[in-house]
């Protein structure tokens, strides 16, 4: 009776605590995914300064001040620019430069009308969206700060006294030591892959088409380049959904010299996806490129932007524990050689 009542205690504080933490759990596990992405800067600073609450007060302030002023003075501008866009975008003309382009493809008129108003609609939409989600950002600010306020919260004291953390983590799981080396050198490499390798290298993607769009005048620049950021951390995607339309729309008003200069950043950002990308993440991991890739678009869908990390972290645990189920490793997914 005394083990009965043992177990139904802690399943009960475990249900409670569950959804205490649920508002915040991603909040929570980004923290934590903060601290391994700065835990290097974090040990050579201990080195140097020898107190390990002034290395982790010093990384937060570069942290806040790296997140805080471009949400500060950035989200206006890019909230000005998106309502610009969707402005421009009610008074655009599709059919006439289609026309031209295609005159037989184009020759009638209800068909054109017809591709011109299902054209006109998905900007329309797309537009609206995007200058909707921008605007929530402000309207949700209090949410947002208090998210935040947990992430930077749970950044400092983990980073502060990680081994600490790791240590009892450690003795929680019910797997053997050398299990336990691997689920943590797993999670640190899997981590660094795709942060080096997916999101570091799609933002450098981004900006360099961006660079494109400033240097050859493209209205709204600063938008497009956020979308290009964006459009280059997420799988498959890249930056050409962003380039492409903005080089065709180019040539269609007749501006060929800057439609020509965004395509040429827009290859060259297409380049460093294809050359770099596997460079980095084959530094950091071993694992078959697919599992990763399908657990980062999976992981987007249940978890949301956070799942990038979250989705191949979760397969990758998933194999290391069916090779603890079978006592041998899977051979060609976790121990991938890239040729």
């Amino acid at each position: 009776m005394r083990k009965i009542t043992l177990i139904s205690v802690l399943a009960i504080l475990a249900a409670l605590s569950f959804f205490l933490l649920k508002p915040i759990l991603l909040s929570l596990i980004l923290g934590v995914i903060l601290v391994i992405i700065f835990s290097p800067a974090h040990n050579w600073l201990l080195r140097k300064l020898k107190s390990r609450t002034i290395s982790a007060v010093i990384i937060c302030i570069f942290l806040l001040i790296v997140i805080i002023i471009p949400f500060w003075f950035l989200t206006p501008l890019f909230i000005q620019q998106s309502f610009q866009i969707y402005l421009s975008s009610q008074q655009i003309d599709f059919v006439t430069p289609l026309k031209t382009i295609f005159p037989s493809f184009f020759a009638s008129d209800q068909f054109s009308n017809e591709i011109g108003s299902i054209i006109s609609s998905f900007i329309t939409k797309t537009t609206n969206t995007l200058v909707n989600s921008l605007s929530q950002l402000i309207l949700n600010f209090p949410t947002i700060f208090l998210q935040m306020l947990v992430v930077f919260f749970t950044f400092f004291f983990v980073l502060r006294d990680k081994e600490y953390f790791a240590d009892y983590l450690k003795n929680l799981l019910p797997f053997q030591k050398e299990v336990k080396e691997k689920l943590f050198k797993s999670s640190k490499n899997i981590i660094f892959s795709v942060i080096y390798g997916q999101i570091i290298i799609g933002m450098l993607q981004g900006v360099i088409a961006g660079i494109g769009f400033f240097v050859f005048g493209v209205k709204n620049a600063l938008l497009f380049s956020l979308l290009a950021v964006l459009a280059g951390i997420f799988p498959i995607i890249g930056t050409t959904i962003v380039w492409l339309p903005v080089a065709i729309y180019l040539v269609i008003a007749g501006n060929t010299f800057p439609a020509l200069g965004v395509s040429f950043f827009g290859l060259i950002s297409n380049f460093i996806d294809n050359i770099i990308r596997p460079i980095f993440v084959s530094r950091y991991t071993n694992i078959h490129p697919l599992p990763i890739l399908v657990g980062m678009i999976g992981g987007l869908f249940f978890f949301g932007i956070l799942g990038f990390i979250l989705g191949p972290l979760i397969i990758a645990y998933a194999f290391i524990i069916l090779e603890i189920y079978r006592g041998k490793q899977i051979s060609g997914v976790l121990n991938y050689e890239r040729k």
